[in-house]
């Protein structure tokens, strides 16, 4: 295994890949440095001198500023690099892409749920939705009333834990005992589901619908729409209050606006039209129990691989996140492309410093214009609120080696492959377009950023991660793509897939797209369950872009 790491030859930033000690010498080809300091794994240090103000390179374009001296061989760090990212300006070159060889995938399907309109699902769920808060009282009455008893719920480790330590204390145990007690191993046995081919009822709990700005009343109905039409779901419940901002009008009109003749079962109880609570929630509860018997007739058939439309993700990154899973997960996502399905790439504050060369890949010069035109928006909103795109790193992200956003956006932007964008969307927008990468316009926050992909339209979704997080979405399977052994093994309960191997140098990036591919297929196709799925992992947090009024 190789010392250290040169990403482009244009770099001056260089990457340790295992722990160096101050003092060690170590070398690429001609060039040698003896380490000032001691480097951990994922850190960089310096690969020249540098002088106060001078730009640090890594991925080979600017990513920091020198805010002091630098000596050749010590370490790149915040006391002394600062966030500085290149200018850029809409397209200025025309951009050739030579499509990797997906000869051995000509001709594959993967098994799926086929709808009327659109493409087919990789999974079969029925939703049930709040259009406001105060309806999540009974959005939990629901999810009580049928989730077990419809099969779907399990007794987790850590309620068998809790009824176990009463136990102990009814029991009249001594403290010590109690103390002693120990978790038990996770039982993943479930019960038997009363509909097979539905699989989950989901409760998407948000915090919004009124009390806010009509914009975010209408990017809320618009998110729900797109969840309502996911190729992911049968059929949809919505409860509605009846007063708040988020009216059940303006959901129908997002429905008829981005998704004209919807083809599948939509029902909706408003309670201040009910009777009562009770009336609203037995119809609610009875109907959709008998538009599930309707759902479970539909079965998995053969579909193709253009029918894939693949979130790329990450979240939890680390200093081997833009070397080892991001660029296995970016030739996927060209693997795909060329297949003729569509892989996605969002978190806008995370591909800054980048967006020149996004630009250029844009297949028309309307597009690139339009990705300046919403980084430059939302930045401006970032810093009129005492921010920026600068402030993003975590701490966590920090302490494992992605000290300024532009490290972190060079290394995010990886998953997005080498293919020509197709398209650039906002927010809320359905994604229609095939054969390419789409840019999405979400946070840097990882839920907000999967909640927004799956409404656009994503049925699958791939999630790298080198700290580690238990993110999941409720109707689009994630797949966790480790960035390293070590995180792989620590966390086999939240793990799917390993890229470790690429640091260690015993498999490429190539190779490793390439398995991810059939990890891929395998999941669309019911036969593999990722992680986030079985631990049930249903996050949902809608963007709240306004304030509260």
């Amino acid at each position: 295994m190789a010392a250290i790491l040169q990403v482009h030859p244009a770099d001056d930033a260089i990457v340790a890949l295992r722990d160096l000690e101050a003092g060690a010498a170590v070398s690429l080809s001609s060039e040698a440095w003896t380490l000032r300091e001691k480097i951990p794994a994922k850190q960089k240090f310096a690969a020249h001198d540098f002088a106060q103000g001078d730009l640090v390179t890594m991925y080979g374009v600017t990513v920091g500023r020198a805010t002091q001296p630098i000596a050749k061989g010590a370490l790149l760090h915040t006391h002394n690099v600062i966030h500085a990212t290149s200018a850029f300006s809409g397209k200025q070159r025309d951009y050739t892409w030579t499509p990797p060889d997906v000869t051995k995938w000509q001709g594959r399907t993967f098994n799926g749920f086929k709808r009327a309109r659109g493409p087919a699902g990789t999974a079969n769920h029925w939703i049930v939705i709040p259009l406001v808060f105060c309806e999540n009282r009974n959005l939990a009455f629901m999810r009580e009333a049928l989730t077990r008893s419809l099969g779907y719920g399990k007794t987790s480790p850590y309620e068998r834990f809790a009824r176990r330590l009463v136990d102990l204390h009814r029991a009249g145990a001594p403290r010590e005992q109690i103390q002693a007690a120990m978790l038990e191993a996770e039982n993943s046995a479930a019960t038997a589901r009363v509909f097979p081919n539905i699989d989950g009822v989901k409760f998407l709990e948000h915090g919004l619908g009124c009390g806010g700005t009509r914009q975010d009343a209408q990017a809320l109905c618009r998110l729900l729409a797109g969840y309502i039409h996911s190729s992911n779901v049968a059929g949809a419940t919505v409860l509605s209050l009846g007063c708040q901002h988020a009216q059940v009008s303006l959901l129908e009109q997002e429905l008829a606006a981005l998704h004209p003749k919807l083809e599948k079962p939509l029902l909706i109880y408003e309670q201040q039209k009910s009777k009562s609570e009770r009336d609203m929630m037995a119809n609610a509860i009875r109907d959709t129990f008998l538009h599930l018997t309707t759902a479970n007739e539909q079965t998995r058939e053969p579909c193709p691989l253009s029918d894939l439309i693949m979130a790329v993700e990450c979240g939890g990154s680390d200093g081997f996140s833009g070397i080892s899973a991001n660029p296995a997960i970016g030739h996927t996502a060209d693997l795909l492309a060329a297949l003729g399905g569509a892989p996605v790439l969002s978190e806008f504050p995370e591909l800054c410093g980048v967006e020149q060369s996004l630009c250029d890949r844009c297949v028309t010069a309307d597009l690139a214009d339009k990705f300046v035109h919403l980084m430059r928006s939302y930045e401006g909103a970032a810093q009129a609120c005492g921010s920026g795109f600068d402030a993003n790193p975590s701490p966590g992200n920090i302490r494992d080696g992605l000290i300024t956003d532009g490290i972190k956006s060079a290394g995010a932007a990886k998953k997005g492959g080498t293919a020509p964008i197709v398209d650039v969307l906002d927010y809320g927008e359905p994604i229609r377009k095939r054969g390419g990468l789409t840019l999405y316009c979400t946070p840097g926050n990882d839920v907000e950023s999967t909640t927004a992909l799956a409404g656009g339209g994503c049925n699958m979704m791939l999630f790298t991660t080198g700290l580690g997080t238990p993110t999941g979405n409720p109707v689009c399977p994630t797949l966790k793509i480790a960035t390293n052994t070590a995180l792989a093994q620590r966390m086999p309960d939240l793990i799917d897939f390993d890229t470790g191997p690429i640091i260690t140098g015993a498999k490429t990036v190539e190779q490793m797209g390439e398995d991810m591919l059939e990890l891929v297929i395998a999941t669309a196709s019911g036969e593999y369950v990722p992680k986030a799925v079985a631990l049930g992992q249903d996050d949902f947090l809608p963007w709240k872009r306004g304030v509260s009024l």
